[in-house]
């Protein structure tokens, strides 16, 4: 029998409020399996070895630290689209083809979730590897449920452009959408492109156009502002550069 491919989330902090309780944000029972867990394939092998030692410190790994086997998941090459040629990630699977249970993680959040990992879940279903998705964080889910939009329908669009005319299209076309359809587009940016996006964003949405932004989810200081555009106007917040945000938008 072979092992299955555990999906584990990681915290939202990026490791740099440690001193929160990992079972604040997550389940005993995901810390529990995590620290069962001898075989890992991670978005990054350093930020994981860290998850490992908070994991640690709430329930005893399995088995030392360096002891543990942490594979990095194939960066895709810059500029390449999501379906395009794909590297063979059979091989990451070989543990739990043996019968282990291997361990699935990104950075921050849900694996394969607006992160990395999609293609080696799909592996796994190719090879009849079961999948298990632990109870955790996603940014994502707590930015719309926090804020008051639509979450009966909603679309997660990823990154905008960068190039201020291709943004403001992108801004448009979304808004469009969302007017049309009624649904909730949700996107992120790199934490210190977070004022400009939101400026980009007050520029360019109709004023009645709802905005709501989420900014430290999950850490001491988060907070979500969740208005309209006028309002945001004439009341503007200013957002951190090293904090993630996530932007909703309803028209």
């Amino acid at each position: 029998m072979s092992g299955r491919l555990v999906l584990v989330p990681n915290t939202l902090d990026f490791g740099v409020a440690a001193e929160t309780p990992l079972t604040d944000v997550l389940p005993l029972g995901a810390v529990r399996i995590a620290a069962s867990l001898g075989c890992w394939v991670a978005e990054n092998a350093k930020t994981t070895r860290a998850f490992l030692k908070r994991v640690d410190a709430v329930v005893p790994l399995a088995r030392p630290l360096q002891e543990i086997e942490i594979v990095e998941l194939p960066r895709p090459q810059k500029g390449a689209k999501p379906g395009g040629a794909a590297v063979d990630l059979a091989p990451l699977l070989a543990p739990a083809l043996r019968g282990e249970d291997l361990g699935l993680i990104s950075e921050a959040g849900m694996p394969a979730v607006a992160d990395p990992g999609a293609a080696l879940v799909a592996a796994a279903h190719r090879a009849g590897v079961a999948v298990l998705p632990l109870a955790g964080p996603s940014a994502l889910l707590l930015a719309l449920a926090a804020s008051g939009l639509n979450g009966q329908s909603f679309a997660f669009v990823g990154y905008l452009p960068v190039d201020g005319a291709e943004r403001g299209a992108r801004i448009r076309e979304l808004e469009a959408l969302s007017r049309r359809t009624g649904q909730t587009q949700l996107f992120i940016e790199t934490p210190y492109r977070n004022e400009a996006l939101l400026a980009a964003l007050l520029a360019t949405l109709a004023p009645q156009t709802r905005l709501s932004v989420s900014v430290g989810l999950t850490l001491a200081e988060e907070w979500t502002r969740s208005d309209s555009v006028e309002r945001w106007r004439a009341k503007p917040r200013a957002l951190p550069k090293d904090v993630p945000a996530v932007f909703c938008l309803l028209a």
